[in-house]
C-alpha cells in the first residue's frame, strides 16, 4: 500500500503506577498512617497506535498515519491477581496467577524509554487529597534532528482496597484518612506541534474517564486514538480542520505555507513573562548558540515558552539539542559540551548554577538571566530598537478585546472568539520577529557569490558597526546561520526574503541594479554622520553601491516615468512595508461526526461522508477561490489514499497544478503511482488527468535521479579565502568572482592582463593579497571623507566619493581631488569648500602637463572643460599619470553611456577606474602606469574604434537595462511582456525578472520551472500565463508575486499563448505547442473547452481574431475556425525561399485592415497578406540591411520588426508606416540579434537581444 504522511496521532500511551507498587504504598500508607508518601515509579502500562481497523481482521487498517513499521515493548503485567487494591474501588477476583510478560506492540520509530521520566518530570507522588488535572508538553527528538511533539495530563484516581470499596457501594462514607489518590498520565504523541488541540483533546478524554469503571478506561482510551487517528492533517493555506469530540470542538489550524511550522500555541508568552530588553538577551544568545537552560515552577510553561522563543528566529532554524523538559534524573544532560537548549524546574536552579559553569540560566518565572559570561553579546543596536518600539504596540491582554463584548452563552464560540484574537496576535508577533531577524541579516545577500557558493565572511564582519561586531563574530560560526546561508545560497524564496525585499528602499533597489563596487551615498553619510579616519578594524564600508546614473539626474537623461495603474497600496513603501502582510480569510471544514471507530465498514462509511461533504464544498467554492479549492482537493486525496481509491486520488492531486501547485504532495503521488496494481494502471490510461500524472512523475523521478550528484553541492558554503598558490587565469576569474570585487569576466581578464605584466601569465599569491588588501583600504578610506553640508548641497543625493587625491595645489585653490561618478570636484583646504573641476560629459581635454615650480617642472593634470576658457589644472605630482588614466577612462564611459543610454557603461568605467588605482598600488613599479592602462577598456575604444551612434537610433533611444548584470556572462533575453506598471523579462532556465515601469528598476525575480520560458500573456489584472519549454504554463499571481498554478495539458514545449473572446463574449486563451496541438481553455475555470492539433512544422505562435484562430509554423501559416477546421493556409513567397532552410518567425494581425503581416527568419522582408487571400502577398517591402528578422508587434500607425543586420550582426529594429507600406527609421541599439519586442501603452518600445548582448533598449514612440 502507499506510503501515508504521518497523521495527527503517532501513538496514545497511558503511564502511571503498576498495581503491585500502588498496593504495597497503600498497604504501607494504612499501617503506618505517615503524611510524606515516597515517590513511585513511573510505568508504561498502554500503547494504543494505528492502524486500528483493517479490511481482513475486521478489528485493526489504514487511518490518517503512516502504515507503520512496528516493534515490540515488553513489559511484566499481573493477570488474575486478587485485586486487594484497584484504581477506582472495583474489586477483582481472587485466585493464583503468575507474574507473565505483555507484548505491547509500538510504532518502530518511536522511543518510549524515556517517556515515563518526562510525563512525570517530578516524580510519581502519591496524595492524601485529590489534586487538580495538570498539562505539560514535550518535545523528542531523533538522531536525525527530527522532533515529534507531546501533549500530557496528569490526574488523579483514587486507591482504595476491595473491602473499603464494597462498603462505599454500600453507600457507607469512607474515612478520609484512609483515602489515596494515585496520578495518571495520559501522553498523546504527534509529528506536529498541535500543543491547544491536542490538550482540548485530552480535556475530552478526562470528561470520559471520570466516571468510566477500571475495566473500561483502556478500551476508552483506545476508541479514543482510534478516533484521532482519522482526522487529518490540513494542508498549509488558510483551511482549517475541526471535528467534534464532545463537549467540545477541536480546530487544527494549519501550517501557513509549505516551509513553516504548525503555529499551534499562544505567541505571547515570553513576552508576558519577560521585559523586551530580557526577550533579546535570550534571542541574542540562541542566535550565538550558547549553552541555555530555562527554569520555571510550571513544567507546561517551560516547553511553550521554548518554542515560542524558536519559532521568533524563523526562518532560521535551531539545529543543536533540544529538551524543554528535563526529569530529575536527567540533570547530567546539562553537563554536555555543546551548545543546547533545556529547561528545568526551579527547584534545580541553585543546584546547576553551582554545580555547571559557562550557562545560562533563564529564570522565567522572575525575568532573570544570570551567566558567568560577563559581556554576553547583544543584539544590534539598531534591529533592537526597532524590535523595542514595534513590540511596545501588541495588545497582549484578553480582557481588554472582551470589553467592547456582550456575554456568550456557548463555550465554544467563546473559544472562537479567543482562537480569532490569538491568531491575529500571533501573526502580528511572527511579523514583528521576522522583521528583527531581517534587520539583523538583511545585508548577509550584499557578501554572498551563488555561483560560486561563496560567503565573503571577513568582509561581512568589516561592515559591521563595531559595537556590533563581537555579535556577527559568534552568529557567524553558528550551525544556525550556516543553515540560513545554505537557504540564501539556493536562493530559496521563503518569509525571510519577502520581507527583505518588500522592505528594500526604492534606492536600494536601483542600487542592485548597478555593478559599482560598495560606497556609501553622500546622502547616507550625511544622515548617519561620520568619523574621522580611524583605524581599518573601525572602518565601516556598507555594500551599498551607486544608483542608476541616468534615472534620477535628470528628466533629459532618463525615461519619463510610465504611469502606473497598479493601486497605490502596492507600490506606496512605508516604515510598516513588509510586516502588513494581507491575511487571508479563513475556511473551517468540519469533519463528520466520528463513527465507532473499531469497525471497518464503519470506518469505510466515514470516509465516504468526508469524501462526499468535501466534493460539496468543492462544488460551492467558485473558481476564483483557487487557494480553497485546492485545500478541498488535497484533503478528498487523502481520504480517497486511505479508503484505497488510488485513482480518485491522483485525480485530486492532479487537481492541484491548476489551484495551488505549492502544497502538492510529491511523495506521497509517487508512492500511490508505484502502488498501483496492473488492473489500476490500465483504467489510469484511459482518463487523461490521470495518465499525464503519471507521465509526469516518471519524467521527475527521472529529472531527480540526473540531479541527484548536486545535492551535496548545494549544501556546501564556503568562506571567501585569500589564494595559497599561483593562479591561471581561469583559476584568477574564479578567485576575484568569489571575492566579490567585480564578476564581468572581460573585466577581469584585462585585469589579469594588467597584474601579470612583463611576467608569466600567472598571479601569486602575494600580489594577489597585495592587491586585494590596497582594493579594500581604498574602498573603506572613501567613506571617511567628511563633507560638510556646504559641499554637499553641490552634488546629488546619490553621489559617492570613490576617490580622493592627496593634498595638491590647483589652478583653484589648495585642496583635494575628489571624485564620484558624475564629477571632479576640489575640496578646498583650511575651511573646506567646494569647487567644482569638470563634470565628464563636459569635458573637451584631458591631458598630463607640467607647471613650473622655482626651476623645476612639476607634473600635473590640466582639464578643459566645454564653456569655460580656463583650464583646470592639479599639480597632482607622482599621481599625475595614475588620475590621467581614470579620468580618461570615466570620460569615455560617460560618452559612451550618453550616446546609447545606457547607465552600466559609466559603472564599468568607474569599475575599470579603481581597478587601475589598485593596479598601481599592488605593482609599485615603472611598469605599473603602463599596466594599469590595460584596464582603459572605454578610452581604448573611444580612441581606436569611435562608437558614433547614428542619428535616428540616439533621438529614439532613451534608455537600457541590463538584466544579466550581476552574471559572470550576459543572458538572452527571451521574451518581454508589458502589463500596467511592470515589465517582464525572461532570461533563460526558467528566470523571471520584474521591473518596475516607473523607474525601470528591479522588483521582482521568481523561477517557473527549469526550462527556457517560450512565451508570456497578461490574462487579466492578476494573471500572468507563462509557457515553457518543459511543456508547463506558469501561472503568476502579479498581486501575491507567486507561482503556484500549473497548467499541464502540453505534451511538447509551449511555444506560443493568445487571448480572445469566444463567440458568447466569454473571456478564453489560446495556447499552442511544438508539436502542432491547440488548446482553447475557460480562464475562470482553467478547463480546456477544446483542443485540435495541426500538421506543421515547430508551431510556434497563436493569435485569434474575429472567430479565427491563425496559427504560425516555420512552414506556413494556418488560419483555422474555433473548431480546428483549416480556412486557409500560407505559404513562404518563393522570394522569401532560400533553400530548405525558410522559414516563417512571426506573424501580426491587423483586423480593421484585414491584413496579415510576416516576416522570416532568414529573410529581410516583410509580406503584407489578405486574410481572405492567401494565394500571394499584397505587398512586400524590403528592410534595409536585414538578413533576418524574429519578431514583430504594432504600435499605433507603425508596424515594429526585430531582427540582424546583414553588413554585422547587430540587432536591428526597423519601424513601418502601416498604412504605407514602407520603412520610416532603421534603429541599431543592440550588438546581438533582437529577440523580443513589447510595447508600454503604445508610449514606449522595449526591445531584448540575444547573449551576446543581454540587454533591454527602451524607445520612444513618436
Amino acid at each position: 500500500m502507499a506510503a501515508l504522511p504521518s497523521g495527527l496521532l503517532e501513538a496514545c500511551v497511558v503511564i502511571g503506577a503498576s498495581g503491585d507498587k500502588l498496593r504495597c504504598a497503600y498497604q504501607l500508607y494504612q499501617q503506618s498512617e505517615l503524611t510524606d508518601l515516597p515517590p513511585l515509579e513511573a510505568e508504561i502500562l498502554q500503547v494504543h497506535a494505528p492502524p486500528f481497523v483493517s479490511k481482513e481482521t475486521n478489528s485493526v487498517g489504514p487511518a490518517f498515519s503512516r502504515v507503520q513499521r512496528r516493534r515490540s515493548f515488553i513489559k511484566k503485567k499481573r493477570r488474575d491477581r486478587p485485586a486487594e487494591v484497584s484504581p477506582n474501588g472495583e474489586a477483582s477476583n481472587r485466585s493464583d496467577a503468575s507474574s507473565v510478560t505483555e507484548d505491547i506492540s509500538v510504532p518502530k520509530d518511536l522511543d518510549l524509554i524515556a517517556l515515563p521520566q518526562l510525563c512525570f518530570p517530578g516524580g510519581l507522588q502519591l496524595a492524601n487529597e485529590h489534586k487538580e488535572d495538570t498539562y505539560h508538553f514535550l518535545v523528542f527528538t531523533d538522531l536525525f534532528g527530527n522532533r515529534t511533539h507531546g501533549v500530557v495530563v496528569q490526574y488523579y484516581r483514587l486507591v482504595q482496597s476491595s473491602r473499603e470499596s464494597a462498603v462505599q457501594n454500600g453507600h457507607r462514607g469512607n474515612s478520609s484518612t484512609s483515602r489515596l489518590y494515585a496520578p495518571v498520565a495520559v501522553c498523546i504523541i504527534s509529528k506536529f506541534p498541535y500543543y491547544n488541540a491536542l490538550r482540548d483533546c485530552l480535556s475530552c478524554l478526562l470528561v470520559q474517564l471520570r466516571p468510566a469503571r477500571q475495566a473500561d478506561i483502556e478500551e476508552t482510551i483506545k476508541e479514543f486514538s482510534a478516533k484521532l487517528s482519522l482526522v487529518p492533517l490540513p494542508p498549509p493555506g488558510q483551511l482549517h480542520v475541526s471535528f467534534n469530540l464532545r463537549p467540545l470542538q477541536v480546530v487544527l489550524p494549519p501550517r501557513a505555507d509549505q516551509d513553516r511550522p504548525v503555529v499551534d500555541l499562544d505567541l505571547h508568552l515570553p513576552f508576558l513573562c519577560f521585559s523586551h530588553a530580557t526577550l533579546l538577551q535570550v534571542l541574542s544568545c540562541l542566535l550565538q548558540e550558547q549553552r541555555l537552560v530555562l527554569f520555571s515552577a510550571d513544567w507546561a510553561k517551560l516547553t511553550l515558552v521554548a518554542e515560542s522563543l524558536l519559532l521568533y528566529l524563523q526562518p532560521l532554524s535551531w539545529q543543536q539539542p533540544y529538551v524543554p523538559v528535563l526529569s530529575r534524573g536527567m540533570l547530567d544532560f546539562l553537563m554536555a559540551p555543546t551548545a543546547f537548549l533545556m529547561g528545568c524546574h526551579i527547584g534545580h536552579f541553585e543546584e546547576v548554577a553551582a554545580e555547571t559553569e559557562e550557562l545560562i540560566l533563564v529564570n522565567i518565572d522572575d525575568d532573570v538571566v544570570q551567566s558567568s559570561w560577563s559581556d554576553l553579546p547583544a543584539i544590534p543596536l539598531s534591529a533592537a530598537e526597532s524590535f523595542t518600539s514595534r513590540a511596545e504596540c501588541l495588545q497582549l491582554h484578553y480582557d481588554l478585546e472582551l470589553c467592547r463584548l456582550g456575554a456568550c452563552t456557548d463555550a465554544n464560540a467563546l473559544r472562537s472568539q479567543r482562537r480569532d484574537w490569538q491568531a491575529r496576535l500571533n501573526a502580528q508577533i511572527q511579523n514583528i520577529t521576522l522583521e528583527l531577524v531581517v534587520n539583523i541579516f538583511r545585508d548577509v545577500q550584499d557578501f554572498l557569490n551563488p555561483e560560486h557558493r561563496v560567503f565573503n565572511s571577513e568582509e561581512f564582519l568589516r561592515t559591521r558597526e563595531p559595537a556590533d561586531q563581537s555579535f556577527y563574530k559568534k552568529v557567524l560560526d553558528t550551525h544556525i546561520f550556516h543553515s540560513f546561508l545554505r537557504d540564501r545560497l539556493n536562493r530559496k524564496w521563503d518569509t525571510f526574503s519577502r520581507m527583505e525585499q518588500n522592505t528594500r528602499g526604492h534606492v536600494h533597489r536601483n542600487r542592485a541594479m548597478t555593478a559599482s563596487p560598495r560606497r556609501p551615498l553622500m546622502s547616507d553619510l550625511s544622515k548617519s554622520g561620520y568619523r574621522s579616519y580611524a583605524s581599518p578594524n573601525d572602518r565601516l564600508s556598507k555594500k551599498l553601491g551607486a544608483s542608476l546614473p541616468n534615472l534620477d539626474h535628470s528628466t533629459s537623461d532618463g525615461v519619463a516615468a510610465i504611469s502606473p495603474s497598479r493601486p497605490a497600496s502596492l507600490r506606496k513603501i512605508t516604515p510598516d512595508t513588509g510586516l502588513n502582510f494581507p491575511q487571508k480569510a479563513v475556511k473551517v471544514f468540519r469533519l463528520p461526526d466520528f463513527p465507532p471507530p473499531l469497525a471497518y465498514h464503519y470506518v469505510q462509511n466515514y470516509y465516504s461522508d468526508m469524501v462526499a461533504s468535501l466534493a460539496k464544498a468543492i462544488n460551492a467554492t467558485p473558481p476564483q477561490e483557487s487557494a480553497v479549492l485546492a485545500r478541498y482537493h488535497y484533503l478528498r486525496g487523502l481520504v480517497n489514499t486511505v479508503s484505497n481509491r488510488r485513482l480518485d486520488a491522483l485525480e485530486d492531486f492532479q487537481s492541484l497544478y491548476k489551484t495551488d501547485s505549492d502544497i502538492f504532495p510529491s511523495q506521497m503521488v509517487k508512492s500511490l503511482v508505484d502502488s498501483l496494481p496492473e488492473a489500476e494502471r490500465l483504467q489510469a490510461d484511459r482518463r487523461p488527468e490521470i495518465k499525464r500524472l503519471i507521465s509526469r512523475v516518471k519524467r521527475d523521478q527521472e529529472r531527480e535521479r540526473a540531479h541527484h550528484t548536486q545535492e551535496h553541492e548545494e549544501a556546501a558554503v564556503k568562506r571567501f579565502q585569500l589564494p595559497k598558490k599561483y593562479m591561471q587565469p581561469e583559476e584568477f576569474v574564479k578567485c576575484i568572482q568569489e571575492s566579490g570585487i567585480v564578476k564581468d569576466q572581460g573585466t577581469i581578464h584585462r585585469l589579469f592582463d594588467a597584474l601579470t605584466v612583463g611576467q608569466q601569465k600567472q598571479v601569486g599569491p602575494e600580489l594577489f593579497r597585495v592587491f586585494y588588501t590596497i582594493w579594500k583600504e581604498t574602498e573603506a578610506e572613501a567613506q571617511e571623507v567628511c563633507l560638510p553640508a556646504a559641499v554637499l548641497e553641490h552634488i546629488e543625493p546619490s553621489e559617492c566619493v570613490f576617490k580622493l587625491s592627496s593634498s595638491v595645489k590647483t589652478s583653484r585653490g589648495v585642496g583635494k581631488i575628489a571624485m564620484t561618478q558624475r564629477r571632479l570636484f576640489l575640496l578646498t583646504d583650511g575651511r573646506p569648500g567646494y569647487v567644482e573641476a569638470a563634470q565628464y560629459r563636459d569635458l573637451e581635454e584631458v591631458k598630463v602637463s607640467s607647471a613650473p615650480f622655482l626651476l623645476l617642472r612639476i607634473p600635473s593634470l590640466k582639464l578643459r572643460v566645454q564653456g569655460r576658457k580656463e583650464a583646470f589644472e592639479a599639480n597632482l605630482k607622482t599621481e599625475t599619470e595614475l588620475w590621467n588614466l581614470m579620468v580618461k577612462e570615466m570620460w569615455a564611459g560617460r560618452v559612451m553611456a550618453d550616446q546609447h543610454k545606457d547607465p552600466q557603461y559609466m559603472q564599468q568605467a568607474l569599475t575599470n577606474a579603481l581597478l587601475m588605482d589598485a593596479v598601481v598600488g599592488s605593482l609599485q613599479s615603472s611598469k605599473a602606469i603602463y599596466a594599469a592602462s590595460k584596464l582603459a577598456h572605454f578610452d581604448r575604444i573611444r580612441l581606436e574604434v569611435p562608437m558614433m551612434v547614428p542619428k535616428t537610433t540616439a533621438e529614439t533611444l532613451k534608455h537600457k537595462i541590463n538584466p544579466s548584470l550581476e552574471l559572470a556572462a550576459p543572458q538572452s533575453v527571451d521574451v518581454l511582456l508589458y502589463t500596467p506598471g511592470q515589465l517582464w523579462v525572461s532570461v533563460g532556465g526558467g528566470k523571471v525578472m520584474v521591473f518596475d515601469a516607473s523607474s525601470w528598476c528591479l522588483t521582482n525575480t521568481c523561477h517557473v520551472g527549469n526550462a527556457r520560458v517560450n512565451c508570456m500573456l497578461g490574462v487579466d489584472k492578476d494573471q500572468v500565463w507563462m509557457g515553457s519549454e518543459d511543456s508547463v504554463i506558469y501561472i503568476i499571481s502579479m498581486l501575491a508575486m507567486v507561482c503556484n498554478r500549473q497548467l499541464t495539458e502540453h505534451r511538447a514545449e509551449v511555444t506560443g499563448l493568445a487571448a480572445d473572446t469566444d463567440k458568447h463574449g466569454q473571456k478564453v486563451a489560446y495556447s499552442c505547442s511544438a508539436e502542432g496541438s491547440v488548446l482553447v481553455w475557460d480562464v475562470p475555470t482553467l478547463q480546456v473547452k477544446r483542443h485540435f492539433r495541426l500538421s506543421c512544422d515547430r508551431l510556434q505562435s497563436v493569435s485569434g481574431c474575429d472567430g479565427t484562430l491563425w496559427c504560425c509554423s516555420r512552414d506556413g501559416i494556418v488560419g483555422v475556425w474555433r473548431n480546428g477546421t483549416v480556412k486557409h493556409r500560407l505559404s513562404p513567397p518563393e522570394q522569401q525561399r532560400r533553400g530548405s532552410a525558410a522559414a516563417f518567425s512571426a506573424l501580426l494581425l491587423l483586423p480593421e485592415r484585414e491584413e496579415l503581416w510576416s516576416v522570416c527568419v532568414d529573410s529581410g522582408e516583410v509580406c503584407v497578406w489578405h486574410t481572405k487571400d492567401s494565394s500571394e502577398p499584397r505587398h512586400r517591402v524590403a528592410l534595409p540591411d536585414c538578413s533576418g528578422c524574429s519578431c514583430m508587434i504594432r504600435v499605433k500607425n507603425q508596424v515594429w520588426v526585430g531582427g540582424v543586420g546583414r553588413s554585422a550582426a547587430k540587432g536591428k529594429i526597423h519601424i513601418l508606416d502601416a498604412e504605407r507600406y514602407r520603412v520610416l527609421k532603421e534603429l541599431q541599439g543592440h550588438a546581438d540579434e533582437v529577440t523580443a519586442l513589447c510595447s508600454a501603452e503604445d508610449r514606449y518600445v522595449l526591445s531584448g537581444a540575444g547573449k551576446q548582448d543581454g540587454k533591454i533598449a527602451i524607445w520612444k514612440v513618436e
